[in-house]
């Protein structure tokens, strides 16, 4: 496919964004388009640092490997809120994140960020697609991430794949965290991620969910920063499956292999829930 590319001076206003996608509430169509978006983006190192401090990351003179998700998040909202997206942001299910991290993600003032979305295939209730964002730096590309978002109630041709729930191994208990009722409006003050799953469980409950749950990519984060001595510093794929949103507020249990080039992780909730399953490796 040949992709068709905007490049912008920075990206439209969150709010701007947000109330595009409340506008928008229905399915428009089959297809994604094929148009991507580019933008130079600037760390901020106030949002950084706060960033760090909520997801347990040190001060280390690099960027978390999560933290350009963040710094990408509104050139993905502009993406799937554009007039032409088939999909509502209201209603997508993260079902599955995937960083890369090629080089070192230290010394870095800004990114080159690419966004666009690819792979449309049929699941069990409805269809998926992948959101891949690239960031590149003066030498070229430097990380990359494929979030998995689940459309529920498309209908498309074809044969659904077999959805992986398979129990992931037993492991060694890691470490465990409370994620306390406010977690969900801490994580969109400091990331843009304004969901109204996470914010508090009468704006939950509008969507189908009991009570409020907790970000995926926080969960994700929070086991990054936890694991950070088992992985090297560059040349490594973070990838994890949602499972069992985390409702709020519980405590979870974070459980790994020993350090090592490659290794699996699983964050379990009471009740033997399942969260989120994972692994690592090198590239």
């Amino acid at each position: 496919m040949s992709r068709h590319w905007q490049d912008l001076h920075s990206p439209a206003s969150r709010a701007s964004l947000y109330l595009r996608a409340a506008r928008k509430r229905a399915i428009s169509g089959d297809r994604l388009p094929d148009d991507g978006l580019r933008c130079f983006i600037r760390v901020q190192p106030g949002n950084l640092s706060a960033y760090r401090k909520l997801c347990h990351f040190p001060d280390d003179g690099r960027l978390p490997g999560t933290y350009p998700h963040v710094m990408a998040f509104t050139l993905q909202l502009q993406l799937m809120t554009a007039p032409g997206f088939p999909f509502p942001l209201l209603g997508l299910v993260h079902l599955y994140n995937r960083i890369e991290v090629l080089r070192p993600l230290g010394g870095i003032e800004g990114l080159r960020f690419s966004v666009h979305a690819h792979n449309l295939q049929p699941h069990a209730k409805g269809g998926t697609f992948d959101l891949v964002t690239e960031a590149e730096d003066g030498i070229g590309l430097l990380w990359r991430e494929t979030s998995r978002m689940l459309v529920r109630g498309l209908k498309l041709e074809g044969e659904a794949a077999a959805p992986a729930e398979d129990e992931p191994a037993p492991l060694q208990e890691a470490t465990r965290w409370y994620a306390d009722s406010d977690i969900g409006r801490r994580y969109a003050k400091v990331c843009g991620d304004y969901n109204p799953i996470h914010l508090s469980a009468a704006s939950a409950r509008l969507f189908g969910f009991p009570t409020a749950i907790a970000h995926g990519m926080w969960s994700k984060a929070m086991a990054l920063a936890a694991l950070r001595g088992h992985l090297p510093h560059s040349g490594y794929a973070f990838e994890v499956d949602f499972r069992k949103p985390v409702r709020l507020p519980s405590e979870v249990v974070l459980s790994a292999s020993e350090a090592g080039p490659a290794g699996a992780l699983r964050l379990d909730g009471h009740g033997d829930i399942l969260h989120m399953s994972g692994q690592w490796g090198p590239l």
